[in-house]
C-alpha cells in the first residue's frame, strides 16, 4: 500500500491496514492501526501494527511462531533534502527517520522494516529450552537421548589430564 503525500487531508489519515508481506519470517498477514499527519513537508506515522512470526529455535532449532505486536513511530523527510550529500551520518535522535520520494511512502517497506528490526536476536522457543545433545543432536526437551553426560572435548583432554597431575 502506498500513501501519496498530496492525498493526506490536514487532520490526518486514521488507517487499519492488512497487508501481506513478503517476508519468510511473516507467516501471517501483518495487521496496522496507524495515523499519517503530514507537518509541512515531514510526514509521521505513528500506530501499532502486529505479525505472527515464523522463528526457529536458537537452542533446538525447532520452528516456532510468536506474536509481535510493534510500535510504529517514524518520520519521513523528502529525499531532495539529502541532494548534494553525499554521506550523511545519523544522529541518535534520528534514528525514527526515514525519507520519502516521488510524493510517495511505501507502507509496505515500513512495515517490513519494522518486523525486521523487531525480531529477537537470539529466538527461544521457551525459556527453559535445553536445546540439543552435542553429541548426537537429539532435541533434549523430548527426552534423555542417553549419551554419556561428562563427554569432554577432546581438544581439552590434555588439559583435564595436567589439572587432575596438579591437583594430586
Amino acid at each position: 500500500m502506498k500513501i501519496i503525500i498530496s492525498d493526506i487531508p490536514i487532520e490526518g489519515l486514521d488507517l487499519d491496514i492488512l497487508e501481506i508481506i513478503e517476508l519468510e519470517e511473516a507467516s501471517t498477514p501483518a495487521r496496522a492501526q496507524i495515523m499519517v499527519k503530514k507537518m509541512g513537508t515531514e510526514i509521521s506515522i505513528k500506530g501499532k501494527m502486529s505479525v505472527k512470526a515464523k522463528l526457529i529455535c536458537s537452542r533446538c532449532l525447532c520452528e516456532y511462531y510468536k506474536e509481535l505486536v510493534i510500535p510504529i513511530d517514524v518520520i519521513y523527510h523528502p529525499l531532495e533534502e539529502l541532494k548534494g550529500e553525499e554521506i550523511y551520518e545519523l544522529k541518535t535522535e534520528e534514528l525514527d527517520m526515514d525519507f520519502y520520494s516521488d510524493g510517495e511512502i511505501d507502507l509496505n517497506i515500513l512495515l517490513k522494516e519494522q518486523i525486521v528490526l523487531n525480531l529477537p536476536m537470539k529466538p527461544l522457543c521457551n525459556e527453559s529450552c535445553k536445546g540439543i545433545c552435542i553429541r548426537c543432536g537429539a532435541d533434549l526437551n523430548k527426552g534423555d537421548c542417553g549419551c554419556e553426560k561428562s563427554f569432554i572435548d577432546s581438544r581439552f583432554e590434555k588439559l583435564r589430564i595436567l589439572l587432575s597431575n596438579y591437583h594430586n
